[in-house]
């Protein structure tokens, strides 16, 4: 019977922590912008609503206005974990009150609907100090890079005023880079957003943390090394039983090997490399590298299933 890893070994702190310049800028022009904002928006990641969130926005952003805590990507989870999810967070954070979950890639999504009529009311019942005579409302969007901030806003715009996107989106962290002009997306009350960078924590506290952050694109993929996150991707889908990959990767079986499983892909997706050896000539030989690339692109479009990879902390309800 195969056995799998019960751990996942530590790794070089240096390879999981990036927070560069613009991160620190940015955390900087958001403080100085919170005077002119109404409500937060923070967005995170479904998969891992409870790994790397940024403990700085309690205490510096969100922690001073109404808060809404929107979990992006819930087409990528078990619609079942919804519930355990609100519960753990509400335990861990006791302000956790107001929690969406969103599919910004629909215009229709429940969460989405909800979202602007909640910070509406929010807004309406607080105090809003310096702004009490402004009409307009001005919401400012958080959260660490590469969850959907940018695709939410745009989402919001296309959907209450039907114009196209007018933040800039992409799959690699880091797209946007600085605290942008207010982007209109409603016309009564006139409501603007204000999209910010991605900003992570300066140190990431475990191997398992930074991992998982990366495997949903909040790190970039070559800091951190395709072949280890797709080692940390094959350890959780082995610890949660999930074999998947075996028939998406061309395995035989189940492996907990990493080497075994690109080489495997490389070959049943024709992913080669042309080498020269010590004597001159030329083979071709598996691109691992690229292999590792498939896969990851594999479970971040959900072709393994629906997977949670905070999955030991919510079961431990």
């Amino acid at each position: 019977m195969q056995t799998f890893r019960s751990t996942f070994p530590a790794v070089s702190r240096d390879l999981l922590n990036w927070f560069p310049g613009h991160m620190g800028k940015g955390m900087k022009q958001m403080q100085q912008k919170l005077k002119l904002v109404d409500c937060v928006i923070e967005v995170h990641d479904a998969r891992i609503p409870l790994t790397g969130r940024n403990r700085e926005f309690h205490y510096t952003i969100s922690g001073i206005k109404p808060h809404i805590l929107v979990l992006n990507k819930k087409d990528l989870i078990e619609r079942r974990m919804e519930g355990p999810i609100r519960e753990r967070l509400r335990q861990q954070d006791c302000e956790a009150t107001h929690i969406l979950f969103t599919n910004c890639k629909n215009q229709s999504c429940s969460g989405v609907r909800k979202l602007m009529p909640l910070a509406k009311q929010l807004i309406c019942s607080s105090d809003r100090f310096n702004r009490a005579i402004q009409k307009d409302f001005c919401i400012m969007i958080i959260g660490v890079p590469n969850v959907g901030k940018s695709s939410l806003i745009n989402v919001l715009r296309n959907r209450h005023l039907n114009k196209k996107g007018a933040s800039q989106v992409g799959a690699i962290a880091g797209v946007t880079r600085s605290v942008l002009n207010r982007i209109k997306i409603c016309e009564d009350p006139p409501i603007y957003l204000l999209d910010t960078p991605g900003i992570l924590e300066p140190n990431v506290v475990d191997t398992e943390t930074g991992l998982r952050l990366a495997l949903v694109s909040c790190l970039q993929d070559h800091l951190v090394g395709e072949e280890l996150i797709a080692d940390y991707l094959l350890y959780s889908l082995n610890k949660q039983g999930n074999f998947s990959y075996v028939e998406q990767l061309g395995l035989c079986e189940p492996t907990d090997s990493i080497a075994e499983t690109l080489v495997a892909c490389a070959l049943h997706h024709g992913q080669r490399i042309r080498c020269r050896q010590l004597d001159g000539r030329e083979v071709l030989r598996p691109d691992i590298l690229m292999a590792a690339k498939h896969m990851i692109k594999s479970f971040r479009i959900g072709a393994f299933g629906k997977v949670s990879l905070d999955y030991d902390k919510i079961d431990s309800l």
